[in-house]
């Protein structure tokens, strides 16, 4: 597998739209809507802000200040389209997702 990074832009019309239970489903970005393809699997994890450079403080009882969610897709705009790698990231207690990179996925193919 091939892939080639795109720089990718903040723009105000990007949204993420999730089940009930957190998985996203599909993403508006750059006017397209991108469909999570659901033959493939989503990867999902957690990592941690370093606190103790932003020195943010925050009241006790203000919940999970150090929590990075992250998902790894693959989307495609219709099913013809050729597959695409979203990273997806959310910060701590942020309702908003931000795009951290949309790459290409070439899969090699056997001679």
């Amino acid at each position: 597998m091939t892939t080639t990074i795109e720089a990718p832009t903040q723009t105000n019309d990007f949204q993420v739209r999730t089940d009930p239970a957190g998985k996203p489903l599909a993403i508006r970005h750059d006017g397209r809507i991108w469909l999570v393809d659901p033959d493939t699997e989503s990867q999902h994890w957690f990592g941690r802000d370093a606190w103790w450079d932003t020195r943010r403080t925050a009241a006790v009882g203000s919940g999970d200040l150090v929590s990075i969610e992250f998902w790894r897709v693959q989307v495609r705009t219709d099913s013809s389209s050729a597959l695409r790698t979203v990273m997806l990231r959310r910060e701590p207690l942020s309702t908003q997702w931000l795009l951290d990179s949309i790459s290409d996925c070439h899969e090699a193919t056997e001679n």
